[in-house]
């Protein structure tokens, strides 16, 4: 079964996307923000990661440029979720390397569709 890792702040809403994935048959684990992603990624290779942009500290886009750094990531798709709307963090986490983004809050439809555009249903 794929095992991937979920980074974000909010706990609410890093279980409720947990269990959304589960139904869509893939398993996560979760870093409830960006230090505890840090902490996981150093020693684990997720098969996909599902990245919060607005966190506290380190945000997401700064999170995502560390995974397009590390050699053992570079091609670890990323899905990223987020509440900012606005062209210009779409177009940073484009740049950045996510293979999509999803806009909070999250709908299994939404979910369903972007996992399905980064290849990982």
């Amino acid at each position: 079964m794929t095992e991937g890792l979920i980074i974000d702040d909010n706990r609410h809403t890093a279980d409720a996307l947990q269990q959304m994935l589960g139904l869509l048959g893939l398993q996560a684990r979760v870093a409830y923000g960006s230090a505890a992603a840090m902490a996981i990624l150093a020693s684990v290779t997720p098969q996909f990661i599902c990245l919060d942009v607005n966190m506290p500290g380190v945000d997401g886009i700064e999170v995502l440029a560390y995974i397009r750094r590390e050699p053992r990531l570079t091609k670890t798709p990323v899905v990223v979720i987020t509440s900012d709307d606005q062209a210009e963090t779409r177009q940073k986490v484009m740049r950045g390397g996510a293979q999509a983004m999803i806009l909070k809050p999250i709908t299994i439809d939404a979910l369903e569709s972007a996992f399905k555009k980064a290849n990982l249903l």
